[in-house]
């Protein structure tokens, strides 16, 4: 009977564990589901606002411009349609509320009922204007003409150098800036990281007395449950205005911050990796180096870390994993800039730091929300990238051990 009983319960226990594990990996596979679709219906569409459309005078020889070009045209920095392979001639912006520079609002008519002819004589009279206006005041004797604007594409949302999702009257969506600080802060949080890391590990694992050993490796591996907010605020307070006093910058919220603050976030994990991966080196293979006449600081260089370097690049992959992914301790001391950074000791923004910043004041649906969408797709494939890497070099090590 104890016997049915126990079968019984091992076999309830099992199928209870299957259960979990494939609700789990469903759960996983609908997010993953959901931030796809949500994102991907971004690109085919065009980047003005709905319900409005671009006119140009008829001889105008320009027939389309992307976002960018039509965020510089509104903003004043190109002023003349030659620039866009157009005539020489100098480009003049109207916009609905201009129309009473050209008619009295009898002209215009009481409710607005004249408003679609005003529109077309503007647009005929003036050969270098640009109009931006709704469509249901274009009719069907429009004197102008539609002035394409180039659809989203994936090339234009990762190579784009802008990133201006709430610019009108085109939204500028270029993921350039961002996927750029996100590596550049990335980056050199882990060169900074690594060779602190790895002494720290070393150290811990063959130098350090059993006592102190047993204190701070506990110590450390806490640090890794610190909240980021509470790196950010040191980060904020300390990190910050250390930068600003030692290079006289106008601001210390740079790229070097966060470099510093991933940084120390990334060294509990690149630790205690390398450590583990230290102290799995046979001790028959530290007792031969000794034997042979090597002292201890050369069984550690030319023995120990040749045979756990698999183990100690897993543990940087995986700091560079958590720097990547950081948002909020970011958020705080990069200083927000979307721009492509070209030294430390500027202002830059990352991917998560931008849906973090953005995603409330997204309206649900809108291009600027798909876009943060967007950018979590790419924030999800570089971490399974890294996972991926994390796993062959894991598994390397295994057959290499083996």
């Amino acid at each position: 009977m104890k016997k049915i009983f126990s079968r019984l319960l091992n076999h309830l226990i099992t199928v209870l564990l299957y259960i979990s594990g494939s609700i789990t990996s469903l759960i996983v596979i609908l997010i993953v589901f959901f931030l796809f679709s949500e994102g991907i219906g971004l690109f085919g569409k065009k980047p003005t606002e709905d319900g409005f459309i671009m006119a140009v005078n008829k001889s105008n020889t320009v027939n389309h411009l992307n976002a960018e070009q039509i965020k510089l045209l509104f903003d004043g920095e190109i002023t003349n349609w030659s620039e866009f392979g157009g005539k020489n001639d100098s480009i003049i912006l109207f916009r609905m509320d201009n129309i009473t520079d050209y008619f009295t609002e009898e002209q215009i008519g009481e409710n607005f009922e004249n408003l679609p002819a005003c529109i077309s004589k503007v647009v005929d009279s003036i050969p270098g204007i640009v109009a931006f206006v709704g469509k249901h005041y274009i009719d069907k004797n429009f004197a102008g003409k539609e002035l394409q604007v180039d659809k989203i594409t994936v090339g234009d949302f990762m190579f784009g150098k802008l990133w201006f999702p709430t610019a009108h009257p085109v939204a500028v969506f270029g993921a350039l800036p961002l996927l750029l600080g996100t590596f550049w802060v990335s980056i050199f949080a882990i060169l900074f990281a690594l060779p602190l890391g790895l002494a720290t590990a070393i150290y811990i694992a063959e130098v350090a007395h059993p006592t102190v050993r047993n204190i701070l490796k506990p110590v450390i591996e806490l640090l890794a449950g610190i909240p980021s907010v509470v790196y950010g605020f040191f980060g904020l307070v300390v990190v910050v205005p250390f930068i600003q006093n030692a290079f006289n910058l106008p601001v210390g919220e740079t790229a070097f911050a966060g470099s510093i603050i991933l940084g120390i976030m990334a060294l509990p994990t690149i630790i205690t990796i390398s450590e583990d991966a230290i102290r799995t080196t046979p001790r028959s293979m530290k007792e031969a180096s000794l034997a042979l006449g090597a002292n201890h600081w050369q069984t550690i260089f030319r023995v120990i870390l040749p045979y756990s370097s698999s183990g100690i690049t897993a543990g940087a992959i995986l700091g560079i994993g958590r720097a990547i992914g950081e948002t909020m301790a970011v958020l705080m001391v990069t200083g927000n800039a979307a721009v492509i950074p070209h030294t430390l000791l500027a202002p830059v923004r990352t991917i998560p730091a931008t849906i973090a910043a953005e995603l409330g004041e997204a309206s649900q649906g809108g291009l600027h929300y798909q876009s943060l969408f967007i950018l979590g797709c790419v924030l999800f494939i570089i971490t399974m990238i890294v996972n991926l890497a994390v796993e062959f070099i894991s598994r390397r090590n295994r057959r290499v051990a083996s």
